[in-house]
């Protein structure tokens, strides 16, 4: 008997052996080890990356564990693993773990950084937990791919931390085709979305689950407990395009855009808070389709309008295409709270096209309340189709947009959130249980913050020159905010000045010539601003093509900013063609700005901002601000091209006030979404074109002289219905 037990003791030795689960180690940058581990890897396993650099890595984890025993891929120590390069990782199996990676300094091998499949093997039952993906961008701004590639169901991915993504592609989508699972039950949530700068096309969410070729079946993910801060890469910071689908207690934070139920049907929007701030284009809810449920949300300090307004209900097109605007039907909208906020709109986008207002729409004890002269409701089309009750607003609005005018005050509540004093609106808006996300419950405790991107400010050090030599000089040493005082009163210059940081050239009464076709070109990482500068480009060279700034002919990633006050600028037509300020393909201005100067002489354009062609909404900066400059003798004042027709972007925005414009070319804008020319004086010059093409764009030119020059022509290249554009107290002489 005794032998006997002996084995069977042995035995179960043996197997027990066998389950312990293994450490497998793999030295730095070897990757015939990890795919050797990956290999091996059984249930319970884990395959340890060691800590350092690993570049240009191409890992693919396909290995099924079990629901007990999942494999794990993971550094040996949290974040002690960067991946850099051009590195992908690819999953397919089941019941496996990835955590603790920080991918920095690179960008994506193939597509996305992390992708769930491997050619047509997908993955179930995955996490991804203590990711970090920063800045991993390809380096052109114009080819598009994703961080977060989602195929398969059952994948979870918590407390991540992913931010500055600066080229085209969602960070995050949950990919839905034909032949894959559609019923995707993926789980996001306690992460955070950090900085994501303006894109300047189509193609910026943050997160985007499904695409409209499927969108009428139910993807039945959730979202919640995330943070997006300053989330601004389009209009569309998270848009769902399937059904089914929870958006639950997030917090949008300083975010450009909107949550938009995009395509899809059944999803629910719930106890999110909106922060705004009072940034610009802050933006709220847009509901579109059916069935869909938007409750408890609170919505403060957004100023988005048209489509990123507080709370926007869409008109639909009939019949419409799979890719358009569905009807909003059968739509329930209660107990939000709208403060300080841009207008609640309702049948938003009407036209001959999105002729379809929403029907059988419930609207019931919505609270909004507002100090703002704009209307604070805005009714677009009939509203015979919402039915609404105990809606109460503290201003007046169209007896159409079912709320009640009543006075009340607000206090903020220990939440941090503003509520009624008054007992009897206590079951009006947003709860008093909501509970507003904290920044330590997101995200990867172990990754710092976010951080801000640094322009053209006079906040570093002060540097005199007085020679072209020193000019070159201090231009090249320069770091961020530093400040380029120039002594001399003439400086020439032979070679162009190389633009790699944010600085700011100034100089009372200081004349700067060039012989080069550019005298500064901007290029990655760098924003410029001058202050009482006279620059002349007689000797520049006579052939086409020449600026005075430029950027660099390679695509950028980070935004510029070129900001311009107190200079004369002459002398700029020695050759055709020759700009004072022209943007390459690529590239992308925040902002551009010139105030209080003169410009005379000039071939080109003031600002040549027409290189990007193509459909894909390009454009080549956010916004464009002449204000208080002279024009004598300019061939274009501005040229200014945004392609396409989509309805993704905020900008192009261009202001041209108080200016003087003499013996000049034309104003020419094509694709502008925001247009504003007033109190300007345009003497024996070719005025201003306008041409509609995208979105819901807002023209105004008003209160101008145009002497000896003709009226402001304006051309709708889609738009059938009233006049859009205001065009209002000009004097024509």
């Amino acid at each position: 008997m005794l032998p006997v037990l002996a084995v069977l003791v042995a035995l179960q030795l043996t197997c027990a052996a066998k389950a312990i689960a293994r450490d497998w180690l793999v030295p730095v940058q070897d990757s015939v080890k990890l795919q050797e581990a990956i290999r091996s890897a059984q249930p319970g396993d884990s395959i340890l990356l060691a800590n350092g650099e690993w570049r240009d890595l191409d890992i693919k984890l396909e290995a099924s564990g079990s629901a007990k025993k999942p494999i794990t891929l993971r550094s040996a120590t949290p974040g002690g693993v960067i991946i850099a390069g051009q590195s992908t990782l690819r999953t397919a199996g089941r019941h496996l773990i990835v955590r603790d990676l920080v991918f920095r300094n690179g960008q994506p091998l193939d597509g996305a950084v992390i992708v769930t499949r491997i050619a047509n093997r997908w993955t179930e039952n995955l996490r991804l937990t203590n990711i970090v993906i920063d800045g991993f961008s390809n380096t052109d701004r114009r080819m598009e791919d994703h961080w977060v590639a989602i195929h398969g169901r059952n994948i979870r991915v918590d407390h991540s931390h992913f931010e500055g993504k600066q080229n085209v592609g969602a960070m995050f989508v949950v990919v839905r085709a034909k032949g894959w699972p559609l019923d995707n039950r993926v789980h996001i949530d306690h992460n955070y979305f950090g900085p994501r700068p303006l894109l300047g096309s189509n193609g910026g969410e943050t997160i985007r689950i499904g695409t409209s070729d499927e969108s009428l079946s139910n993807s039945l993910s959730v979202v919640e407990d995330n943070i997006f801060e300053r989330c601004d890469g389009e209009v569309e910071i998270v848009s769902i395009k399937s059904g089914g689908n929870i958006v639950r207690r997030n917090l949008f934070l300083r975010s450009q855009g909107a949550l938009v139920l995009r395509h899809g049907n059944g999803n629910l929007v719930e106890a999110n808070v909106f922060l705004g701030h009072g940034l610009p284009n802050t933006g709220g809810i847009r509901v579109i389709n059916r069935n869909q449920t938007v409750r408890g949300n609170y919505l403060e300090g957004l100023t988005g309008s048209g489509f990123s307004s507080a709370l926007t209900v869409m008109n639909g097109v009939p019949n419409s295409p799979i890719n358009r605007y569905h009807q909003v039907r059968g739509a329930s909208i209660s107990n939000n709270s709208i403060i300080d906020s841009s207008a609640v709109i309702l049948g938003a986008g009407a036209s001959a096209e999105r002729s379809l207002a929403p029907q059988d729409v419930q609207m019931f004890r919505n609270l909004v309340w507002s100090n703002s002269p704009a209307p604070a409701v805005r009714v677009d089309a009939s509203t015979s189709g919402i039915s609404s009750r105990d809606n109460v607003v503290n201003v007046d609005v169209p007896e159409a947009a079912g709320f009640r005018r009543q006075e009340f005050a607000l206090e903020r509540a220990a939440n941090g959130l503003l509520y009624p004093t008054d007992p009897a609106l206590a079951a009006i808006g947003a709860p008093r249980t909501l509970a507003r996300i904290s920044r330590p419950a997101v995200g990867v405790d172990w990754y710092p913050g976010p951080k801000a991107q640094a322009h053209a400010r006079a906040t570093g050090t002060t540097i005199r020159v007085d020679s072209a030599a020193g000019l070159a000089a201090a231009i090249d040493q320069a770091t961020d905010g530093d400040l380029i005082d120039l002594e001399s009163s003439e400086i020439e210059l032979t070679s162009p000045l190389l633009i790699r940081h944010s600085v700011t050239v100034s100089g009372a009464g200081a004349r700067l010539t060039f012989r080069g076709e550019t005298l500064f070109e901007i290029l990655e990482g760098g924003s410029l601003r001058l202050r009482g500068l006279t620059i002349s480009g007689a000797r520049a060279p006579a052939r086409s093509g020449n600026a005075v700034i430029r950027t660099q002919s390679r695509s950028m990633l980070k935004n510029y900013i070129v900001d311009i006050t107190n200079c004369r600028f002459s002398d700029l037509a020695v050759g055709p063609a020759f700009d004072l300020i022209a943007t390459t393909p690529g590239t992308f201005a925040a902002q551009i700005r010139i105030a209080d100067s003169d410009i005379a002489d000039v071939s080109g354009a003031a600002f040549a901002g027409a290189a990007e062609r193509g459909n894909a909404g390009l454009y080549p900066a956010e916004e464009v601000v002449f204000d208080n400059v002279r024009f004598t003798r300019v061939a274009t004042v501005i040229d200014l091209l945004r392609g396409g027709t989509d309805e993704s972007t905020f900008g192009p925005r261009v202001m041209l006030t108080g200016s003087t414009i003499v013996d000049s070319g034309s104003v020419q804008l094509s694709g502008v979404q925001v247009t504003r020319i007033s109190g300007n004086h345009f003497l024996r010059s070719a005025g201003v074109s306008v041409t509609h093409s995208a979105g819901e764009p807002n023209t105004e030119i008003s209160d101008n002289v145009f002497e000896a020059t003709p009226a402001p022509t304006m051309v709708e290249l889609l738009y059938r219905g009233p006049e859009r554009a205001s065009i209002r107290e000009n004097r024509m002489q």
